[in-house]
């Protein structure tokens, strides 16, 4: 495709290229995190709404009013924000790198033979997602990926289908068996 042209280098071969599922995506955590971020949202919108915003002192109003703000974005905004953000992604697999090409600048790229780890989590419709290294753990690396996966540090193929047969590719590549095809 076009997209990966002007980032491929001389004698890269493109051998697979794709996009992420881009509706909404649940994630196990979302258990947790979807009615932690209601109870955030909901007491500030009580305090605001119960007794009426003229009752509420200015500076409570402004405090609660964040809070609210914060929890909205965490109940609904991240899931629309995460949304918009995939439909900009694009992957490539070539005979030297995995590509993540984000809007029309942005571009990650990894040596498929530098790969500190190569990770697939399959779902039971053979999408999946393959990351390519390792995170510190949940809430380390303040980058947000607990609420919101594109903000991850850790390249990935976010939500891709045939998820295993891309992995086999990359696995493949980085033994040296894979032909452009």
């Amino acid at each position: 495709m076009e997209a990966f042209e002007r980032v491929r280098l001389p004698g890269e071969q493109l051998l697979w290229e794709g996009r992420p599922y881009t509706g909404l995506m649940f994630r196990p955590i979302d258990i947790f995190l979807v009615p932690f971020s209601l109870v955030w949202a909901g007491f500030p919108a009580s305090m605001l709404f119960q007794d009426g915003l003229a009752e509420v002192p200015g500076p409570a109003v402004m405090i609660s009013g964040l809070f609210l703000v914060i929890g909205v974005y965490a109940t609904v905004g991240r899931f629309l924000l995460d949304i918009a953000i995939r439909r900009t992604l694009r992957y490539a697999v070539t005979n030297k790198r995995v590509l993540i090409l984000r809007g029309k600048s942005g571009l990650r790229s990894v040596t498929i033979n530098a790969l500190p780890m190569l990770d697939l989590h399959e779902r039971s419709d053979g999408s999946g997602t393959l990351r390519f290294g390792s995170g510190g753990g949940l809430l380390q690396g303040g980058n947000f990926a607990v609420w919101q996966p594109t903000f991850d540090s850790v390249p990935q193929f976010l939500r891709i289908p045939n998820a295993r047969a891309v992995y086999e590719l990359i696995d493949r590549v980085g033994r040296g068996e894979a032909a452009a095809g």
